[in-house]
């Protein structure tokens, strides 16, 4: 949806795959616009991967480029940030989406410090150890060619440095560039860094549990802008509470309960009886009949029996603060599963009047009897 808009680059340290290849291929069918994967030959952080692909970047002759960290979610405000910069800096200066947090959690975010007249950014600090600012850096930029050069003298210094160390093998480290905190650090105070401060939804999404709250986010934001999108209740359909996405070749029984937050995939089969809330069904899968699923990914394919619970734990942020972000909660604490919501790989299937709480399945496992706070591999 943005003008002008030539072409956008995927890049990454992860091998590609026949998944990744056929995402590719369809989108470009579906957006008419040309989509290519990067691979990075080593992890070269934030800033490394986009210097070392610099010319691949500005083959097209690009203008200003934007650079989206592919762990968050938000409305993606680009069009209003390129309008910002317009208004506020010039040509050739960069623009950071920022959105604010509350004092305790903004301690794990960057932390921008901005005139609150112009929006320059005269500070900038990755993560601080002491209260710096509530505006935090959401990894959404917009930079034009120039920024290279600042990146540069960043790559520039790292082969000094390493080149003082004999024993190190610099060629590889002195590429591994992190945005944030080589190149923002040194740009804040110049007049050449901005922030756009967006009220619309963003998160962060650094744990599969995250992915449903994003969801929520998504389905909200597709009640005002496409409610054509969200299913609506309808004599002889299911019952349709809160926002609730159904793709139109999933059959649905007209006595089960959906919602809220929940979206259900291609080809989906949800039996007679079946109560669904807060929850992604993916393709394919089939829940049959009195099946109750709660907070849970249902994975591609899986089944779950008649009469089964399926349930996981939300870590959704504080509801009553508006500034609070979803906390990247691990895995494990002091040595036991974090209860989280409960993940099914794709084909997976549960036997019927089992119960499956906070879980994580991996992929083709059929289960003979009831799971609590578990990862089966």
């Amino acid at each position: 949806q943005v003008p002008g808009m030539k072409e956008i680059l995927l890049m990454g340290f992860y091998q590609p795959n026949e998944a990744l290849s056929r995402f590719l291929v369809s989108a470009q069918q579906e957006f008419k616009i040309p989509i290519r994967y990067l691979q990075e030959y080593a992890a070269l952080g934030t800033g490394g991967g986009i210097y070392h692909f610099r010319d691949q970047i500005l083959s097209g002759g690009a203008e200003a480029f934007f650079v989206l960290n592919a762990d968050v979610c938000s409305e993606f405000p680009l069009q209003e940030m390129l309008e910002f910069r317009q208004q506020h800096g010039n040509v050739h200066s960069f623009v950071i989406l920022g959105t604010t947090a509350n004092r305790t959690q903004a301690l794990n975010y960057g932390c921008i410090v901005a005139n609150a007249d112009t929006q320059e950014v005269q500070h900038y600090v990755e993560k601080p150890s002491t209260f710096v600012s509530e505006i935090i850096n959401c990894g959404i930029y917009l930079f034009t060619p120039a920024i290279f050069q600042h990146i540069g003298e960043v790559f520039q210094r790292n082969q000094q440095e390493l080149a003082l160390e004999e024993s190190s093998n610099g060629w590889q480290r002195a590429e591994v560039i992190r945005l944030e905190q080589d190149v923002f650090t040194a740009l804040a105070g110049s007049g050449k860094l901005y922030v756009y401060k967006t009220d619309g939804f963003w998160s962060q999404i650094k744990s599969a549990g995250s992915a449903i709250y994003a969801s929520r986010l998504y389905l909200n934001q597709y009640s005002k802008s496409h409610p054509e999108r969200l299913a609506q209740n309808k004599p002889g359909g299911p019952a349709i509470r809160g926002n609730v996405y159904i793709h139109p070749t999933a059959s649905i029984d007209s006595t089960a309960v959906l919602g809220p937050n929940v979206s259900i995939g291609e080809g989906v089969t949800v039996g007679a009886g079946v109560r669904v809330r807060e929850s992604i069904v993916l393709h394919g899968a089939s829940l049959h009949d009195h099946t109750c699923v709660l907070n849970t990914i249902v994975g591609w394919d899986s089944t779950i029996g008649r009469w089964a619970r399926v349930e996981g734990t939300p870590s959704d942020p504080n509801p009553n603060d508006p500034y609070a972000k979803i906390d990247s909660e691990t895995l494990f604490r002091d040595g036991r599963l974090t209860p989280s919501i409960t993940i099914l790989g794709c084909s997976v299937t549960i036997p019927a009047e089992v119960v499956i709480l906070n879980s994580i399945v991996l992929p083709h496992k059929e289960l003979s009897r009831s799971y609590k706070n578990q990862i089966i591999l």
